[in-house]
């Protein structure tokens, strides 16, 4: 049976059906799977053997009239509807830094005050103990001071004390640019005292780290002095270098290596 052209490269199937000339209803008396027509496939064609008695049965075939039905079956891709493109939401930076350094300036809800030297500072009892152990332990801990009245920090400076809150609040350093060198050596040098005491080791780590970088020409001509002297036992019986040791670990390691390339020089 030779049917209607089919267009190249489409997915078909075919079904022929006798139909029922008292009821109309159909009867598949041929059935193909789907199957692609490519170029060469001009035409359907269906080759199918049916019985002649059933053509001949009075329930297909009246009055010399035969009815075949002739289904062909396009199958295509589903259409899926393409996403709705939305313009894109530019989200911001955390400013969550800049909302607890607000907090700090602005005192808002603060509930500890600290005496350090001749200025006060008003803090949050829960970012203190969030962020040092040892503020936990003095504020929430059997070392907690009793009464209301302001905490008394000894051997920190004030400008030192403003600073390490800083950090406890934002995570970072503050602006340190209006001072001079030495001045910010200095500052950098108490605070990784401070960060010790407190037991807030990123604020030490990033200290020691920047007063690694900055060892300077003056250092080294100090090394290559204690060096050269044979000064380095008393050196290292001294206070002092003790403290510097127990503070500064990177830095006393640093300074060990470069005395070790002196004495091999």
């Amino acid at each position: 049976m030779l049917l209607n052209p089919v267009a190249a490269g489409v997915l078909a199937s075919l079904e022929l059906r006798l139909v029922n000339q008292s009821t109309g209803l159909p009867f598949t008396v041929h059935k193909e799977a789907p199957k692609v027509y490519d170029d060469d496939d001009n035409n359907m064609v269906a080759i199918c053997w049916i019985k002649r008695s059933l053509l001949e049965s009075p329930t297909y075939l009246q009055n010399d009239r035969l009815t075949v039905e002739c289904i062909v079956t396009v199958i295509k891709e589903p259409q899926v509807p393409k996403p709705k493109s939305f313009p894109r939401i530019e989200v911001p930076p955390s400013n969550m830094a800049e909302h607890f350094g607000s907090l700090l300036e602005t005192d808002l809800g603060a509930d500890v005050t600290f005496s350090v030297g001749a200025k006060t500072f008003k803090a949050h009892k829960i970012v203190l103990a969030t962020r040092s152990p040892v503020f936990k332990a003095e504020l929430y801990g059997p070392m907690k001071e009793e009464g209301m009245g302001p905490i008394t920090i000894k051997d920190v400076q004030p400008d030192v004390f403003r600073a390490l809150l800083h950090f406890i609040y934002t995570d970072s350093l503050p602006p340190l640019d209006d001072l001079e060198a030495d001045d910010h050596s200095e500052m950098i040098r108490h605070l990784v005292v401070a960060a010790d005491r407190y037991a807030i080791e990123r604020l030490k780590l990033i200290c020691q780290s920047f007063l690694c970088e900055n060892l300077n020409v003056q250092t080294e001509a100090c090394i290559e002095f204690i060096t050269c002297s044979n000064v380095m036992d008393d050196l290292l019986s001294t206070q002092g270098y003790k403290n510097l040791k127990r503070t500064c670990p990177a830095v006393v390691m640093d300074a060990l290596e470069k005395t070790s390339k002196f004495r091999k020089a």
